[in-house]
């Protein structure tokens, strides 16, 4: 069972603004945080942290793992877009266009880098 996700950030001020941004269409907002870091969770229960970003302990910089992709799940394809919208907005990357997976399936994925190189996944499983 998964307790929650957390991405490395060089900024975490800069990557609040985005996150903001791009999780807002998905029913995430912040719940808390500091310099160092910030917690998302579902907007009934915003202090029960699902995704962090935060600046790597270690004091290294920030870097994305190759194969590395969390997928978040969205109410409705229309979440989905405005998630990739939203991404796209506020700097993020585009790699993967909103539509189904394969072409004719049913569940609905959007695919993005955000500004340090992590690969998110917006997906909707209604039609």
């Amino acid at each position: 069972m998964l307790g929650y996700v957390m991405v490395g950030a060089s900024n975490v001020k800069r990557s609040a603004k985005f996150y903001d941004a791009v999780l807002a269409p998905l029913g995430l907002v912040q719940g808390g945080g500091s310099a160092s870091y910030i917690g998302y969770g579902a907007k009934s229960t915003p202090e029960k942290t699902l995704f962090y970003v935060t600046k790597p302990y270690n004091k290294k910089p920030a870097t994305s793992g190759n194969g590395t992709m969390i997928a978040l799940k969205a109410r409705s394809r229309k979440a989905v877009d405005a998630f990739h919208a939203a991404a796209l907005a506020n700097g993020g990357t585009d790699e993967g266009k909103p539509g189904p997976r394969p072409a004719d399936g049913t569940t609905y994925y959007a695919y993005v880098r955000d500004l340090d190189g992590n690969k998110i996944c917006a997906y909707s499983e209604k039609p």
